[in-house]
């Protein structure tokens, strides 16, 4: 067996037990004991600010509370990457890992801060999305290798969403038409959806209590194009794109009449069924709506 790849991991507040997307943190364990991965939680991580930062205080609390789990990875995971699962942590980790690379101030005035609480700050950690190990540690033939239930017959809308879309970006991709969840649904052996033109619409995730009727108007052209392609299941890389999509579907059909119940689930869940694992390892039992044809997989 391969040597084991370890990563300091960041798990986010969504992810936790009980949280909104635990489902997603019990899917990418099972995942990674598939995938010989060892991810090592910070010890004491924080809250990356993605929702709250923007409400009141500043650039530079927003930004110290990231610079406190860089800093906590740097004292207790010395040479691992970090490693983020949810979108928004991923995008506030590495916002603030190029601020601070670009502004010596800040960086003196965040480390100001993290000396009360004994922690120093060098900013030279590798921060990068889960997807990111997939495509460049593990690669996609290494991950084909591994299956032992091809996802024959699904066909699945890559939905990619925006936040590990821009700024940053996965290496490689293009903006407009990132292609990586396509690619991994062909791996595991699922039918690709690849002229989904909503992949990268917003989902309105922060317009969801403010402005709901923009936000469920987004949702509705996902959901609906979804539909016109005939997937079965729409897969995404984001917890938030995730819940939204997922949760406001009877409010939608309510509104306007229509009839969706389209199940969305991670990337890591399609990986472990294809591994051979069984729908409660997979967190298909935390889907809102059932997905039932990759559970029916999972079940062979």
């Amino acid at each position: 067996m391969a040597e084991k790849k370890k990563y300091s991991y960041y798990p986010g507040c969504s992810s936790q037990t009980g949280a909104s997307s635990s489902n997603l943190m019990r899917s990418v364990d099972t995942m990674c004991e598939e995938l010989n991965i060892e991810l090592n939680p910070i010890p004491d991580w924080n809250c990356c600010s993605a929702s709250i930062g923007y409400g009141g205080g500043g650039v530079l609390p927003r930004m110290t509370l990231s610079a406190r789990n860089i800093a906590l990875s740097e004292k207790h995971h010395e040479g691992q990457d970090i490693v983020a699962t949810c979108a928004a942590c991923w995008l506030a980790t590495k916002e603030a890992q190029e601020r601070f690379a670009n502004d010596s101030g800040l960086m003196a005035d965040a480390n100001t801060a993290l000396a009360e609480a004994g922690l120093k700050f060098e900013n030279k950690k590798r921060i990068r999305h889960m997807v990111e190990v997939l495509i460049e540690d593990i690669g996609y033939d290494e991950i084909g290798a591994g299956v032992k239930k091809p996802l024959e017959g699904l066909k699945v809308a890559g939905y990619v969403g925006c936040q590990t879309n821009r700024p940053f970006g996965i290496d490689g991709e293009s903006f407009e038409n990132p292609m990586y969840l396509d690619k991994l649904v062909d791996t595991l052996g699922g039918d690709s959806i690849k002229t989904y033109e909503k992949k990268v619409q917003c989902c309105g995730g922060a317009l969801a209590f403010s402005e709901p009727e923009k936000s469920q108007e987004m949702i509705h052209g996902i959901i609906e194009s979804a539909y016109d392609h005939g997937a079965d299941v729409i897969a995404t890389p984001c917890p938030l794109c995730q819940a939204n999509v997922e949760i406001y579907q009877d409010e939608i059909n309510a509104k306007t009449g229509s009839k969706f119940n389209m199940p969305v689930v991670y990337y890591s869940q399609l990986i472990d069924v294809a591994y051979g694992r069984n729908a409660k390892d997979s967190s298909l039992d935390g889907q809102v709506i059932a997905a039932k044809k990759l559970e029916d997989i999972a079940n062979k």
